[in-house]
C-alpha cells in the first residue's frame, strides 16, 4: 500500500518546491541550496508518521534541494491550526477533519489552506481480538473501545459514523482516546480495550492486533447500516479492504470513509523544478471545492 501510494505522491509532488527556507549543501564542489519543509504527522504508532517518513525518504531523495522533516504531532486536529499559523509547511490531514475546515463547520470560519495531493483512502474499521464474543457493532455497545489518540482524524470518522447509526460515541460507548496511536493495539490484547477503531489499508493498529497472539477479527458496518450512514452523511464513500490487506483477512471488508490528504498552508508558494512542468505541481494546491462536500455534522 505504501510503495503504492509513495509513487502516486512521486508523480504528483516530485516537482514541488514549497518555500519555506534555505539550507545550503554540497554536491561534489558546489553549494547546492536546500529547501526546508515542515511536514506534521501524527504521534508514534499510527499510519501518519509512517506514511509520513516515507514520504519524506522518497522525496528527498529524489531531489537534492528538498529538506522535507517529519514532524510528530497529535495529529489532524493539532496539524490544521499548526498550518494555519505558520508553524507547519505541509501535514498529513484525515479526510473528515479536513472536510469539517473546508465546509467552516464547528463553529470555525473556512480554511484557506491548500490541498497538495490525496494520500490513501481510509475505511473505518473495528478490530477485536479473534476469541472475542463480538461480532457487530451493536455488540460493542457499553464496551471500552479505543477510539484512536486524542488529536487524530480517527474518532471524528467514528463519531460520523457512530452517528448514522442513531449511536453517540461518547454516550453509548466506554470511549477510549489514546495519547499514543500506538497503545490501542495493547489495549486490545489484554483487554483493557473490547476494540480498538481505526482505518485503511495497512494501517500499523490493525496488523499489530491481527498478528498477535490472540490474532484479530474485523468488525464492519453491515450492507444495509452502510446504507444508513450514507443517507445521514453522504461525504462519507463506500470503501473495500481488499483480502490479504492483514494477517488472516481471507475475505473483503466493506465499509465506509474518505481520503487523508497533504494539506500545504495558505501562504505556500510552489514552483517546477526543472525536470516536471508546472501543469504537475501547483495546480493541485487548493482548497477542495465546497460544493463537493455537505456533510451534517455529527451529533455529540
Amino acid at each position: 500500500m505504501l510503495g503504492h501510494q509513495m509513487r502516486l505522491a512521486f508523480m504528483v509532488c516530485a516537482g514541488m518546491l514549497l518555500l519555506a527556507g534555505g539550507a545550503a549543501a554540497q554536491q561534489g564542489d558546489k553549494a547546492i541550496q536546500k529547501t526546508t519543509i515542515s511536514l506534521g504527522t501524527a504521534t508514534p504508532g499510527g499510519g501518519f508518521p509512517l506514511f509520513g517518513n516515507a514520504f519524506a525518504e522518497v522525496m528527498n531523495a529524489a531531489d537534492p534541494t528538498l529538506a522535507i522533516e517529519p514532524r510528530n504531532t497529535k495529529g489532524s486536529n493539532e496539524n490544521i491550526p499548526l498550518l494555519e499559523k505558520g508553524e507547519l509547511d505541509i501535514a498529513l490531514v484525515a479526510g473528515e477533519p479536513a472536510y469539517e475546515a473546508f465546509m467552516g463547520l464547528g463553529g470555525r470560519p473556512k480554511t484557506s489552506l491548500k490541498i497538495l495531493t490525496a494520500m490513501y483512502s481510509s475505511p473505518g474499521l473495528f478490530v477485536v481480538r479473534a476469541d472475542s464474543p463480538y461480532h457487530t457493532i451493536r455488540d460493542l455497545v457499553g464496551r471500552p473501545v479505543a477510539f484512536g489518540a486524542k488529536g487524530s482524524g480517527l474518532p471524528i470518522l467514528s463519531r460520523y459514523v457512530l452517528d448514522g447509526l442513531g449511536l453517540k460515541q461518547d454516550e453509548d460507548f466506554k470511549s477510549i482516546y489514546l495519547d499514543r496511536a500506538g497503545d490501542g493495539p495493547a489495549m486490545v490484547e489484554d483487554g483493557r480495550a473490547a476494540a480498538l477503531w481505526g482505518a485503511g489499508i495497512g494501517w500499523p493498529g490493525f496488523s499489530a492486533v491481527a498478528s498477535s497472539a490472540s490474532g484479530g477479527r474485523f468488525i464492519a458496518p453491515d450492507a444495509d447500516e452502510i446504507a444508513r450512514i450514507r443517507a445521514r452523511h453522504a461525504f462519507l464513500k463506500p470503501l473495500t479492504v481488499p483480502p490479504g490487506s492483514y494477517p488472516g483477512q481471507t475475505a473483503p471488508i466493506n465499509s465506509v470513509g474518505s481520503w487523508s490528504f497533504v494539506l500545504a498552508r495558505q501562504d505556500a508558494r510552489c514552483t517546477a523544478s526543472r525536470r516536471h512542468s508546472a501543469r504537475s505541481s501547483c495546480r493541485l494546491a487548493k482548497p477542495l471545492p465546497p460544493t463537493r462536500l455537505r456533510p451534517r455534522p455529527a451529533s455529540s
